[in-house]
Parts: structure tokens; C-alpha cells; sequence
């Protein structure tokens, strides 16, 4: 296996990048979290089919969008652990002395149908360990 970095600074930079991952015969893509790809992710799931790239997203989001896996922490709770330093910072705690938090709910999401249009066969394994299962 051979990792290649293709780089899309802004969404016009998309039709570019997948060009030369298809070009590069790329197996696979993994889309790293960013706010853009969060904001562009249906259009980063359509471009993923098209191009018939499996591809691992970091958020279920995608995978809601038609993506084909996600593995990463749950936005709504980190959501709801922002609002508790909220209530801390206005209730007057110094943000300064509020302790960094990292992600403690990972969710593993994947979708069947998804699979099935790349002609891919998930392991009965890998299903059983995911959150989430989209028929």
C-alpha cells in the first residue's frame, strides 16, 4: 500500500484532486476533518461515488449523506460538552483554568447500500463492531 497526499485547499480544487487520485489509480480515500470538507460533504460523498472511491470520512455526517464509513468523535457530544464550559466560563470560571477535554465517544457508522454500489463486501467482523449500520 502506497499513501498518496492530494491536497484541496477550497472546494474548486475538488474536481482537480479526484482527477489525479483516479488518475494515480488511488484504492481508497480517507477525507480528513476540516470544517470546509464538513461544510462540502455531500459534495465530497457524490465525487467519492463517482469516481467509485471507497472512502472513510471522519464524521457520520457523511455517511448520512451517502458516504460509505466514518470513524470519528460524535459532534453532538462534543456539542454538549461545549455548552458545560459555557456554563463554566459564565458562571466565572477563567477560561485559562478550564482543562482541555479530548473526544470521548467515537462512533464507528457505515452504510450497506453504499458498499453494495462500489461492489464492495464489508467483513461480517467490521459490522459487528460499528455503532451504526445503514441499510
Amino acid at each position: 500500500m502506497q499513501l498518496q497526499v492530494v491536497e484541496a485547499r477550497n472546494p474548486d480544487e475538488f474536481d482537480r484532486a479526484f482527477s489525479d487520485m483516479t488518475r494515480a489509480r488511488a484504492g481508497g480515500l480517507i477525507v480528513l476533518p476540516t470544517p470546509m470538507f464538513y461544510r462540502e460533504r455531500k459534495r465530497l460523498v457524490d465525487l467519492a461515488a463517482k469516481n467509485r472511491l471507497p472512502a472513510v470520512f471522519p464524521y457520520r455526517e457523511f455517511v448520512d449523506a451517502g458516504g460509505l464509513m466514518a470513524y470519528g468523535p460524535n459532534l453532538a457530544d462534543l456539542s454538549r460538552r461545549a455548552a458545560t464550559y459555557v456554563d463554566k466560563i459564565l458562571k466565572g470560571a477563567n477560561p485559562g483554568d478550564l482543562p482541555v477535554e479530548q473526544p470521548t465517544k467515537f462512533e464507528l457508522v457505515i452504510n450497506l447500500k453504499t458498499a453494495k454500489a462500489l461492489g464492495l463486501t464489508i467483513p461480517q467482523l467490521l459490522l459487528g463492531r460499528a455503532n451504526e449500520v445503514i441499510q
